[in-house]
């Protein structure tokens, strides 16, 4: 006689393992309690900014990483664009205070899997978690609509970056410095600023990840 099938509740629950990523201790402390009731959530680690995020990223191999935007040194959005390169497997979700145009295309065009608000209801940011392991895209109505009305305006046209430009940019996509570019390239920091601030008004963006987020997607950098 064949042993029974479990049911499905006795099935063993899939356990997700959570990162969570904001300067404030006083928020990941509320994060970490508030999603501890939680059965299926795991919380592996902790990261007061981008580049611990993105190194505690690689060692943990989080399924998700619940992310703030705005953090001292390295923010969220770059944190998000690097962690989507290296590390395809694991899902970027930003939690975040600020639902401006700008920081909505930037976190998205990063590779982010979803952008919610700090404001979203406990059970509704659960089950944004779990959506995001599925490898599910969520969205806060807010940040929904920005990016419904920015698919359906045309995109201006992108002028074509000069082979000086280029190069400058392949370096920021490597997480160069001003400094350390115009050593590489025997050019003073001045002219490095100078065609970054070049390199953004050609692309339409205003910081150093949205100008080689966009430059990848516009075929004018190689994909990282």
């Amino acid at each position: 006689m064949s042993a029974a099938e479990p049911t499905a509740e006795e099935s063993p629950v899939r356990r997700i393992r959570l990162l969570l990523a904001d300067d404030h201790p006083v928020v990941r402390a509320g994060l970490a309690g508030m999603l501890a009731a939680e059965e299926d959530l795991d919380i592996v680690g902790e990261a007061a900014d981008g580049d611990a995020a993105v190194v505690l990223a690689r060692e943990l191999l989080p399924d998700v990483v619940l992310m703030d935007l705005r953090m001292p040194g390295t923010d969220g959005a770059t944190a998000t664009a690097r962690i989507s390169r290296e590390l395809p497997q694991v899902r970027v979700l930003v939690l975040t205070t600020y639902d401006t145009d700008g920081d909505i295309v930037r976190a998205v065009e990063a590779g982010a899997s979803g952008y919610l608000l700090k404001d979203t209801p406990r059970r509704e940011l659960a089950d944004a978690v779990r959506a995001a392991a599925r490898g599910e895209t969520v969205l806060a109505p807010a940040a929904a609509a920005i990016l419904l009305t920015r698919m359906r305006t045309p995109a201006p046209v992108q002028q074509p970056l000069t082979a000086r430009e280029t190069q400058v940019l392949a370096l920021v996509g490597e997480g160069r410095t001003n400094a350390d570019i115009g050593r590489e390239l025997f050019i003073s920091e001045a002219t490095v600023k100078t065609h970054l601030i070049r390199i953004f008004q050609k692309l339409g963006v205003d910081d150093r990840t949205a100008a080689v987020t966009a430059a990848m997607r516009g075929g004018l950098l190689p994909p990282a």
